[in-house]
């Protein structure tokens, strides 16, 4: 029986999930904002106004079709757990959360989104052995493209220090901006991953690198100027997944040399891309999930609101409400 839930309300998907503890089973519906054709986001005032219109939607269809007895609810309330990090559409699932604990009298736990991602990877992959060591995590997305150093902590779960990351556009955004001048819908990640594996041509990508960190925005004006020079929606395609493949493989480098070998976990809606994927797959062992877990959801957070609930855990400690990073 699913007995721990988790919310998150990030800036393109409304998620909801369950968590079995006996089973470690986990059970989640989702749903895209609507993102009008031709645009390459939302406004945070309309993600707001999706969200309070979808998470009811994607709530009773989660717990309609379930059997479950919940003993805590779980919620992201900020991106990351980095000073200043703040998005108004995660105060949907924040309230929402809330009233639940009142309402049934149970305990709310506060979560990063970005922690949910993390936690995602480690339970679908039954990757347990993680919350027990340090390792790398990479979280590329449309919003985040980071390296981030990650160890046990006794009372945030995960401790995350951000080593190496994109100085400007991010590795999602690149994706995205590329299909949707190809004329495709957003989110355009899964096409793009499509087009890309048309393309039989090599490209050997030096990446733009300062220190640690990469920079991503010549990929944009790179691939700019293939499509005014006429270039294939293929060709295109796989030079922008590329670009950011040589990117962040340099990133891994630099970071194995100062951090030394460490297992690597990738989370994330770009982590889902097949080239990506299999480079890092053979490169380093790096632990990845399936697309619907590596995108946007909420079953990192029901899985981190059943670890810190558990009685070893939480020491016995009672609590109603807890962050569990330090903002």
């Amino acid at each position: 029986m699913f007995d721990y839930l988790g919310i998150d309300t990030s800036n393109y998907t409304t998620s909801a999930a369950l968590f079995d503890s006996n089973s470690h089973s986990l059970l989640q519906n989702k749903k895209l904002l609507p993102v009008k054709s031709g645009e390459k986001g939302i406004r945070q005032s309309d993600a707001v106004f999706h969200h309070t219109v979808q998470l009811p939607e994607v709530l009773e269809a989660l717990l309609k079709d379930s059997e479950h007895s919940i003993k805590a609810v779980g919620v992201s309330v900020t991106p990351t757990s980095e000073d200043g990090s703040y998005m108004p559409c995660f105060l949907t699932g924040k309230a929402v959360a809330e009233i639940i604990s009142l309402a049934d009298n149970i305990p709310v736990y506060r979560f990063t989104h970005q922690q949910g991602h993390i936690a995602s990877v480690i339970a679908k992959e039954n990757r347990e052995d993680l919350l027990n060591k340090e390792f790398i995590a990479f979280h590329l997305s449309g919003g985040t493209t980071q390296a981030l150093y990650v160890k046990p902590d006794k009372e945030n779960i995960f401790d995350i220090k951000v080593i190496a990351q994109s100085a400007d556009l991010k590795a999602g955004q690149a994706i995205d901006r590329a299909g949707v001048m190809l004329g495709l819908q957003f989110p355009c990640g899964k096409e793009l991953d499509r087009l890309s594996l048309l393309c039989e041509e090599d490209y050997n990508i030096k990446p733009s690198m300062i220190g640690l960190d990469c920079s991503l925005s010549g990929i944009e004006n790179k691939y700019k100027k293939m499509f005014e020079e006429g270039k294939s929606k293929e060709a295109i395609a796989k030079f922008c997944i590329m670009s950011i493949i040589s990117a962040v493989d340099s990133m891994l480098e630099k970071i194995i040399e100062e951090y030394g070998s460490l297992p690597i976990l990738f989370s994330g809606g770009v982590s889902s891309n097949t080239l990506l994927r299999d480079h890092f797959k053979t490169k380093c062992s790096a632990v990845f999930t399936t697309p619907e877990y590596s995108s946007d959801n909420a079953a990192g957070i029901a899985y981190l609101t059943y670890l810190k609930n558990k009685e070893w855990y939480f020491e016995g400690r009672s609590s109603r409400s807890a962050d569990c990073f330090s903002a």
